[in-house]
């Protein structure tokens, strides 16, 4: 299997697993997503809201838009579960665009991440793309863990990467519109 097919995949189980998560977390009211929690960020609202941060640097100097040291303090953050969710969904949706764009060769060219201070940080698209999905799935797990503390059942996160499982995502798969043809390549 090529990477980029591979990269187009995790793309999607980003997205899958970030719409089971809001779905799940829609139940909560806003004072349960503000309630301090135990994790690196003390709430559900606020590790959802860096989450989101990260990915709209890195895909922001991924398409190459003009991004610079200032993102982080422009970020404002969302203040509620829909505005998040729809704010996610879009970041999810761009990814998944750039990568059914890119071609082999595009996870080799360098991609320039400017950080404080003026340092530009230079590292192969790829490897800028599996950070990014390390740090998403990282997060992604605390929230996990915070909500085995609310009435909210933690949702599964970790069975879209398989495609002998279609039946552990029928219903996500149904509702982001896609098969698991365009997917996975299955016949």
């Amino acid at each position: 299997m090529q990477a980029i097919t591979l990269l187009r995949i995790q793309a999607r189980a980003n997205r899958l697993a970030n719409h089971r998560l809001h779905a799940a977390m829609a139940a909560l009211t806003a004072d349960e997503l503000q309630a301090p929690r135990s994790a690196f960020f003390p709430t559900l609202l606020s590790t959802l809201n860096h989450i989101l941060v990260v990915d709209l640097y890195y895909i922001a100097v991924l398409h190459g838009d003009a991004v610079d040291s200032s993102h982080w303090e422009r970020y404002r953050p969302a203040t509620d579960l829909p505005t998040l969710a729809e704010r996610q969904r879009h970041s999810d949706e761009r990814l998944i665009a750039w990568l059914d764009a890119a071609a082999d060769a595009d996870l080799d060219r360098p991609v320039h991440m400017p950080r404080r201070a003026g340092q530009v940080q230079t590292d192969a698209a790829a490897h800028m793309l599996a950070h990014l999905f390390m740090h998403q799935t990282h997060h992604r797990g605390q929230l996990h863990a915070m909500l085995s503390g609310t009435a909210v059942a933690p949702p599964q996160l970790d069975e879209f990467l398989m495609p002998s499982e279609p039946h552990l995502r029928q219903a996500d798969m149904a509702a982001l519109g896609w098969t698991e043809a365009q997917v996975y390549g299955a016949p």
